[in-house]
């Protein structure tokens, strides 16, 4: 009799344990932001992992890779299979693992990093810290992310476990938790974040003089430690600079990245100095007065980089694989209704004749 009750007593234990669990994990589901609706960058890193990963190219970085180029566009017109792994002020440290995590699952054959970040020696903000942290999967590649951008004030166990960071959300939930507790909608075109809409780039601030232009050693180190992955798996790096007006961009900046990529033999391109090659034209193709590209200066940074690609680079035109043609039938369906849909939303459909 004893031991029968022993064991209904550990049945009742473990019946319960996994009733709080349960809750609890729900309870995570549901508080945890979806980021389905209005901030949606906070989705991009998690959509990778749903791909066939057999990219020619994976774009690293922040704001500035995108909302700058279109995927869609270089599989179009050049049949490179592309995708950006980027989010919202992605810091370079971040970027690295990032790159470091795509290469457990495949091998492209060239990695193009946004060098904005190296402005950034440290983490400055725990909320973009999140919006790039929380989409990674579980991999030594995320625990060294994580150690590597916690501010001060934060907690690892609070990435383990969300529900400690978010368990005060309760006013801020939508239907939206509700809905994609356990399933979620695409949010990005292959990473690209689209946007229709026009707002010229006028006054632009220039830059305030700073006491030090130097990049810091905790920049350097990562952008190092990017280089020495790539040249070890094989992946060719290149270095760019979006063609961003805002924030500005410093000559002093400028000249060591290129001291850098000329003693590494990196290709660099400054889309800032090619206005006029890829016709970039800033009363139409930005919709927040310069700081990112609009669809149209999207799609035509993606044709000058189609262009490098194919003609520096040696990618080759993959438009004749059946598997791939099929998966970027749906990608480009769901591209153009967007496209659409935000022509309609912004009253543009008629004057873009779309």
């Amino acid at each position: 009799m004893k031991q029968n009750g022993k064991a209904r007593a550990l049945i009742k234990f473990a019946v319960s344990a996994a009733v709080a669990l349960g809750g609890l994990f729900l309870l995570q589901r549901l508080l945890v932001p979806k980021y389905v609706d209005g901030i949606v960058e906070g989705a991009f890193i998690a959509e990778y992992y749903g791909e066939k990963k057999d990219f020619d190219v994976i774009f690293v970085g922040d704001c500035e890779v995108y909302e700058n180029f279109s995927p869609i566009v270089l599989w179009q017109e050049y049949g490179i299979n592309s995708y950006i792994r980027g989010s919202a002020e992605q810091y370079i440290w971040q970027s690295y693992y990032v790159l470091e995590d795509t290469l457990r699952y495949e091998t492209p054959k060239a990695a193009i990093f946004n060098i904005q970040s190296l402005q950034f020696d440290k983490s400055q903000n725990e909320a973009y810290n999140r919006m790039t942290l929380e989409g990674m999967r579980w991999s030594p590649s995320k625990v060294n992310a994580i150690l590597a951008s916690m501010k001060p004030e934060e907690q690892f166990l609070d990435y383990v476990f969300p529900i400690l960071r978010y368990h005060s959300r309760w006013s801020e939930l939508t239907a939206s938790d509700i809905r994609y507790m356990f399933d979620t909608k695409r949010v990005s075109h292959n990473g690209y974040y689209m946007r229709v809409d026009v707002r010229p780039a006028e006054n632009v601030p220039t830059g305030r003089i700073l006491g030090d232009y130097s990049f810091g050693e905790n920049a350097w180190k990562y952008l190092d430690m990017m280089r020495e992955l790539c040249e070890e798996k094989g992946v060719k790096l290149i270095l760019i600079k979006a063609p961003s007006l805002y924030p500005y961009w410093y000559p002093e900046w400028e000249e060591q990245v290129e001291e850098y990529a000329q003693k590494y033999g990196l290709p660099y391109i400054n889309f800032l100095e090619l206005t006029e090659e890829t016709g970039i034209d800033y009363s139409t193709d930005t919709y927040d007065a310069g700081l990112h590209m609009n669809l149209s200066g999207a799609e035509k940074l993606a044709r000058y980089m189609g262009r490098f690609l194919r003609e520096e680079i040696g990618l080759l035109d993959r438009r004749g694989e059946t598997e791939l043609q099929e998966i970027w039938k749906s990608k480009i369906e769901a591209y153009e209704a967007e496209r659409e849909a935000q022509y309609v939303k912004y009253g543009m459909k008629e004057e873009n004749g779309q």
